[in-house]
C-alpha cells in the first residue's frame, strides 16, 4: 500500500500522500530523545580516578576498592548516587546498606565475598534498604521509624525513578511499574556502643541520630574507618524531613568530629566514597553557622530552601 503512495500520479495524488502522511505522524510520533539531567552531566566523579575499581558483572553497579578488604559499592545511574559498603572479616562481613534495589545487589556482593553477610542499614530510608529483602540477617536499630519503614513502599521508591532520577538506561530485568521497596524482616535490634565480631576485625557502632531517628555509623578503630551513612556526605545534607531533629544531628555530628584525630578516611554513603576526617570539625563549625543565621540561603520546593555554609550545603525546612 506504502509502495503505491509513494508514487504519486497527479498533483492531487502528491496532495492527499501529504495528508495522509502528517495525520501516520500525529497517530505514530516518535518517542523524544531523553534530557541528560544536569547531576548527570557532572559524572564520571574525577574523585573516582584516584580508587581501585573492582570488575563486576552488572553494568547498574561499580565497585571500588576504598580499603583493605573494604568495597564501596556504587549507584552512579540514579541521583541519589547512594553508596553501600562491604566490610569484610575472617569469618563474616557487614554490607553497611543494600542501595536502591533496582538491580540485585546480593549477585554483586556474591561475586566479591562468599562470607555470610549482615545486613546494617544507616538508616532506613528507601535508597539505603532497596536490597533489604535479599537478606536473611538484618540489624536495625529499635525505633518505630525503623519498623514502619521494614514494611516497604511503593510511594518512596516510585519518586526515585520519576523524570530526571535516571542517568543512562534502567537494567533490562527491572520493571518500573512495579517498582517498590520490599518489606524486610528485622532479625535482631543493635544500640549505640554495640561491637560486631567479624572475625578479625571489629565494628563499633555509634548512635547518631538527627538525619533519621535510626541513623548510625559504624567506626572500625584499628583500620581508622569511619562510615558516616548520610550523617555526612560530600553533596547537600538533607535535613528537611518530619523525621529529622536538628538538635539531635549536631550532638551527632559533634561526637563523630571528636573521633576526628583517630580516623583516616571518612566514608559517606553518597557521591564520593572517601573524605579526609578533616570534614568532620568544619561540619560542626558550618551547622552552628547555619542554626546562627549566619547561611546564604536560596528556596527549593516549596517548603525547603538550600543553606550554603563555607563548603557545605544544606537543604532545610523553611522556617
Amino acid at each position: 500500500m506504502m509502495s503505491t503512495l509513494l508514487r504519486p500520479q497527479s498533483l492531487r495524488d502528491l496532495c492527499a500522500l501529504c495528508v495522509l502522511l502528517s495525520v501516520v505522524s500525529v497517530s505514530n510520533p516518535q518517542p523524544a530523545a531523553a534530557q541528560t539531567p544536569d547531576w548527570c552531566k557532572e559524572l564520571p566523579r574525577p574523585e573516582y580516578k584516584k580508587l581501585e575499581r573492582v570488575q563486576v558483572s552488572d553494568a547498574w553497579f561499580e565497585v571500588y576498592n576504598v580499603a583493605a578488604e573494604t568495597y564501596a559499592i556504587y549507584e552512579p545511574h540514579q541521583s541519589e548516587e547512594v553508596i553501600s559498603y562491604l566490610i569484610l572479616g575472617n569469618e563474616k562481613a557487614i554490607l553497611f546498606d543494600t542501595g536502591m534495589g533496582i538491580s540485585d545487589i546480593k549477585k554483586v556482593v556474591r561475586e566479591l565475598t562468599r562470607l555470610p553477610i549482615l545486613v546494617l542499614n544507616s538508616h532506613t530510608h528507601n535508597d539505603h534498604v532497596g536490597g533489604n529483602w535479599e537478606f536473611r540477617s538484618i540489624y536495625s536499630m529499635e525505633t518505630p521509624f525503623s519498623e514502619r519503614n521494614a514494611r516497604g513502599s511503593r510511594e518512596d521508591a516510585q519518586a526515585e525513578i520519576a523524570p530526571g532520577e535516571i542517568c543512562g538506561e534502567l537494567p533490562k530485568s527491572f520493571n518500573p511499574k512495579t517498582y517498590r521497596t520490599r518489606p524486610w524482616t528485622i532479625t535482631r535490634y543493635i544500640h549505640d556502643d554495640n561491637t560486631i565480631d567479624l572475625g578479625g576485625r571489629t565494628i563499633e557502632i555509634i548512635a547518631t541520630p538527627g538525619h533519621t531517628p535510626d541513623a548510625i555509623s559504624l567506626y572500625d578503630r584499628a583500620n581508622g574507618l569511619l562510615f558516616t551513612g548520610d550523617t555526612y556526605y560530600p553533596a547537600t545534607i538533607w535535613l528537611y524531613r518530619p523525621e529529622t531533629d536538628l538538635n539531635a544531628y549536631a550532638n551527632s555530628i559533634q561526637r563523630l568530629a571528636d573521633l576526628a584525630p583517630h580516623v583516616k578516611v571518612v566514608l559517606g554513603a553518597h557521591n564520593i566514597p572517601v573524605a579526609p576526617p578533616s570534614v568532620l570539625p568544619e561540619l560542626v563549625q558550618a551547622f552552628a553557622d547555619l542554626r546562627a543565621g549566619k547561611a546564604t540561603c536560596k528556596p527549593d520546593k516549596p517548603g525547603r530552601q538550600v543553606c550554603s555554609v563555607a563548603n557545605f550545603r544544606f537543604l532545610v525546612a523553611t522556617k
